[in-house]
């Protein structure tokens, strides 16, 4: 008897379209670098680069913290932008802590960033008004119902997956 191919779950999501399309809109923010020969630039650095700008050296949980990330993941993100030569960690007020200081690179191309995350805005802002129901109010919306009742209680249903037990 021949197995029979199981189910796949994937195939079936509701958060997929929004990821492709959030995908599709970075790699267009990407072609806009690349077009500036700013290379090596991923659009999810742009927000730390700036935020670092605008408030100067950080510890990356000071950072972390004003960007809403984990300690963890801006850790992470730190080691990645220090690679692609856009920030450096310098000793910090004493010799126990580290700063993230943007590079000489990034100082050249802050003010361009800042140009880009003003026109992103704009753009999003004019999508926003060309649709009869904006993702921002969608993002308010979904905030609120999980105030009344959070994702992970939302998820317990699996206790009623035979699959799961």
């Amino acid at each position: 008897m021949a197995d029979t191919p199981a189910l796949d779950p994937t195939q079936q999501s509701l958060w997929r379209p929004l990821h492709l399309l959030q995908a599709s809109m970075d790699a267009d923010i990407a072609r806009i670098y690349s077009e500036q020969q700013i290379e090596g630039l991923k659009p999810s650095f742009v927000m730390e680069l700036l935020r670092l700008h605008a408030c100067g050296r950080m510890t990356i949980a000071e950072l972390a913290e004003s960007v809403q990330r984990t300690h963890s993941a801006l850790s992470q993100k730190v080691a990645a932008m220090r690679t692609a030569g856009w920030v450096q960690t310098v000793v910090g007020d004493d010799a126990r802590t580290r700063k993230v200081t943007l590079t000489d690179e990034a100082r050249r191309v802050v003010d361009r960033l800042a140009a880009k995350w003003r026109a992103t805005e704009a753009a999003v802002a004019d999508l926003e008004a060309e649709i009869p129901y904006p993702l921002s109010q969608v993002v308010t919306d979904i905030e609120r119902a999980l105030e009344r009742k959070s994702f992970h209680d939302r998820i317990a249903k699996l206790a009623e997956d035979p699959a799961w037990g």
